[in-house]
This record gives C-alpha cells, structure tokens and sequence, in this order.
C-alpha cells in the first residue's frame, strides 16, 4: 500500500478482507458468498457514513453468479449515472469479475477516433472493451492476484470501477460523449 493516498488506504483498511477461497462451482461458495455480502455491506454503510455513497448493487441471481445496479459520479457538480453489472468468473477469486457499463460501450473508441492528436496522452487512460467492459488489466489485475483470495467484489469496486470512473468519466463528459440526462433529455424535446 506504499504510494497509496491516505483516503484510499483508509477505505481500504475498512473494508473486510475475506477468507473463503471458493468459486461459484465449489461447495464452499455459500460461505464466500456470505463473506462477499458482509464486505459489501461494510462498504456501502461506510461510503454513506462519508457522505460518499456512489453506487447500488446486488445479486441478480440467487446463485450470485451475476451482480446488477448502478453507478454514479458526480462531475462540475452534476451526477452521472450508468447501469453496471458483471458475472463472477468461474475461477473466481483468482480471477477478477469483469466490471461492464453496458452504456459507455464503443464511446472510449469514438473518442480516441475524434482526438487523433491526442491519442499518446489519452490512450494511456482511456480503455473500455467490447460490451462495456472497464479496462483494469494495467493496475488492478496484479493487486487483485497478489491479494487473492482475501480481495472480493467490494474490493473490486473500490480499487477498480472507483477510480476508473473518477480518471474516465470528466474526459468522455468534457468531450461530449456522455451527456448528463437534463441536457439529453432537452436536446430530445427540441
């Protein structure tokens, strides 16, 4: 955690690491999934607690093998909401849940297409794949293997889709791929 600011290292701290190391086809899932909702619950009660509350999610199958909700941020003092979702892998813990915001899908590549000029200072940042999925092959993925299996889904929101969302989200709002829902909305009714 050296290098880490101290809001992040502080969150990070609150959130309970966990012990199960099962899959969805293991016998022990149950026990993670436990595990995985005590986590969650931790951190969204302490995200409320500091005035910090950012996203809603929750299992979308009683296997919890697919996770559904939403996701906001909020940028020049408007919110921006996207749906979010993800399956859990079947190596799951050793693999990564794949983070989609279905909504943003194919708008990273229309940017870089219309900054061309820019491509080496936005290419570095920008990344989403095919169907929404976010990019957190550089910095995530080597964290969450070297803390698997103690690192969860709320692990992966906060060190993954929360900082994503904070570096990504104010460049496709200032390009004007992603428009905040008034604005969409009036340009509709005209």
């Amino acid at each position: 955690m050296e290098g880490w600011d101290p809001n992040t290292k502080s969150t990070l701290t609150q959130i309970p690491l966990l012990t199960v190391k099962a899959g969805p086809r293991d016998g022990a899932w149950a026990q993670r999934l436990k595990e995985e909702y005590k986590a969650l619950i931790a951190y969204t009660q302490m995200n409320k607690s500091n005035d910090n509350d950012w996203f809603r999610i929750s299992a979308a199958n009683p296997e919890g093998t697919r996770w559904t909700g939403k996701c906001w941020y909020v940028h020049n003092l408007l919110k921006y909401e996207f749906d979010l979702q993800f399956d859990i892998p079947v190596t799951y813990p050793a693999t990564a849940p794949e983070i989609e915001l279905p909504q943003l899908d194919g708008k990273t590549q229309k940017l870089l297409d219309l900054l061309p000029g820019m491509m080496s200072i936005v290419s570095g940042s920008l990344r989403m794949y095919r169907g929404g999925k976010i990019c957190l092959t550089v910095h995530f993925k080597p964290l969450w293997a070297k803390n698997c299996p103690r690192f969860g889904i709320a692990h992966a929101l906060c060190l993954g889709l929360a900082p994503w969302l904070a570096a990504e989200v104010p460049i496709l709002v200032d390009s004007g791929m992603v428009k905040h829902k008034d604005d969409a909305a009036s340009s509709a009714e005209a």
